[in-house]
C-alpha cells in the first residue's frame, strides 16, 4: 500500500506575489481545508513516529504521514489547533542550535520569521506531536566534510533529546542534499528514518534512510490535493 508523506514548511500568509519560496508558505485556512479533507476521505495524519509501524509492514491503514521542515513558530501557532481539532499527529523537524532564532539560511531571499524556542518545541511535544532532526545549523551535507557532516547528524539528536527528555528518532535532509554515505551516517547515529525532498509515495520495504514526499504548496487546490496523495501528482506551478 503506498503512503503519501506530505512536506510542509509554513503555515502563514503568504507574502506578496514575486516573493521567492512563496509557494511554501500555506495560509492557515489552506491547511484548515487540507486536513479536514483528508479526514473527510478517510485518511489518519500521522507523524513519523505513528507511521513506523506502517513503514515496516507490520499494520495496513490509510494513513498519510505529515512533516514540517524547519520548526517555524507558526507551525506551533496555526498547525497544531488543526491537527489537534482533526486527531491527527504530526512531525516536525527542528533545527536545532537555533531554536528561539530565525530561518537564516534563507537570507536574501526572504524575510527573516521566527522559530520555535525551548517552550514552545516542548508544547509541541507535549501536545503529543514529534521532533525530528534537520541538523544543528540547516546544513547542506553534500558540502561539508564527513566529520562535521556526522557531527551535524549526530549532535543535533543529543541536543533535541537534551531538551525534550524524550526520543528523536526521525532525520530530515536539509535542502534535500545528501549523499550515500550520509544515510549510513543517520542509521548508524540512532534515527529510526530520514525524509528526503524527492517526490513519491512511500511503501512498506522502501529505504527508510530515503523516504520519499509530496510537497504541498500555497497554490495546492483540493483537486490538486487528492491527486498528490492519491497519485503522488506534482503540480510544476505549485
Amino acid at each position: 500500500m503506498k503512503i503519501p508523506i506530505l512536506m510542509y514548511h509554513q503555515i502563514d500568509a503568504p507574502p506578496p506575489r514575486g516573493t521567492p519560496l512563496r509557494g511554501l508558505t500555506v495560509a492557515p485556512a489552506s491547511f484548515a481545508w487540507q486536513m479536514r479533507m483528508l479526514r473527510l476521505l478517510g485518511y489518519q495524519g500521522l507523524s513519523m513516529r505513528d507511521l513506523e509501524p506502517y513503514l515496516s509492514g507490520d499494520k495496513q491503514g490509510k494513513v498519510v504521514g505529515l512533516t514540517f521542515d524547519d520548526g517555524y513558530l507558526n507551525n506551533l501557532t496555526h498547525a497544531l489547533p488543526v491537527l489537534q481539532a482533526n486527531g491527527f499527529t504530526a512531525t516536525c523537524y527542528a533545527v536545532s542550535s537555533m531554536l528561539g532564532g530565525t530561518n537564516v539560511w534563507d537570507a536574501g531571499k526572504v524575510a527573516p520569521k521566527p522559530l520555535m524556542g525551548r517552550s514552545d518545541w516542548l508544547a509541541w511535544h507535549n501536545a503529543g506531536m514529534d521532533v525530528g532532526s534537520h541538523t544543528q545549523t540547516h546544513a547542506n551535507l553534500k558540502v561539508l566534510s564527513d566529520e562535521e557532516s556526522l557531527q551535524q547528524i549526530v549532535q543535533s539528536k543529543e541536543d533535541l533529546e537534551r531538551m525534550l527528555n524524550a526520543e528523536v528518532r526521525h532525520f530530515c535532509y536539509p535542502y534535500g542534499w545528501f549523499e550515500a554515505h550520509h544515510a549510513d551516517m543517520v542509521r548508524s547515529a540512532g534515527y529510526a528514518s530520514a525524509t528526503s525532498t524527492r517526490r513519491g509515495r512511500a511503501q512498506a520495504g522502501d529505504d527508510l534512510f530515503n523516504l520519499q514526499r509530496i510537497m504541498i504548496a500555497r497554490a495546492t487546490n483540493p483537486l490538486q490535493l487528492f491527486m498528490k496523495v492519491a497519485t503522488a501528482y506534482e503540480d510544476k506551478r505549485a
